[in-house]
Formats: C-alpha cells, sequence, structure tokens
C-alpha cells in the first residue's frame, strides 16, 4: 500500500527516517533507499522500508483499487 510522506525525522544517508501515513495511520519508516523523496510524496513500504517513490497518480489508483477490494469483501458473507 502507497504511504504518503507526511515529514523527515532524520536525514542521515545511513539512518534515513521519516513519518509516513497510511490510510490515516502513522509509522515511523526507513528511507535509507529513497534519500531524496520529499514531504508529501507517496513510497512504496516493504518491512518498515521505504524501497521506492511512487508518481502520485499511480499512488492514487492503487488506493482507490485498494478501496474497492474493501468494498467487496465487506460484501461477502463470513
Amino acid at each position: 500500500m502507497p504511504g504518503r510522506i507526511v515529514r523527515w525525522i532524520d536525514r542521515d544517508p545511513t539512518f534515513a527516517k521519516a513519518v509516513v501515513e497510511f490510510a490515516g495511520v502513522s509509522r515511523d519508516v526507513h528511507m535509507a533507499c529513497v534519500p531524496d523523496a520529499t514531504v508529501g510524496q507517496y513510497v512504496i513500504v516493504h518491512a518498515g522500508i521505504a524501497i521506492c517513490v511512487l508518481d502520485e497518480s499511480e499512488a492514487h489508483k492503487t488506493l482507490a483499487a485498494f478501496k474497492m477490494l474493501e468494498e467487496v469483501d465487506d460484501e461477502i458473507p463470513q
């Protein structure tokens, strides 16, 4: 799931860290792989590490797809 960078905590190249928001939930994420990312950009995070910056339009498409899947899942009887 794409997350949006809210703010940088540490810009050290080795220990870079930022706050990233995922659907209203904020997490501290290691940013050493994407040191040039800026606040407001979307990143893909795996195991607490941002692995790439995602184009904003692609991020919105992906988030819309997740929302649609969530709505379909709610319609399936458990």
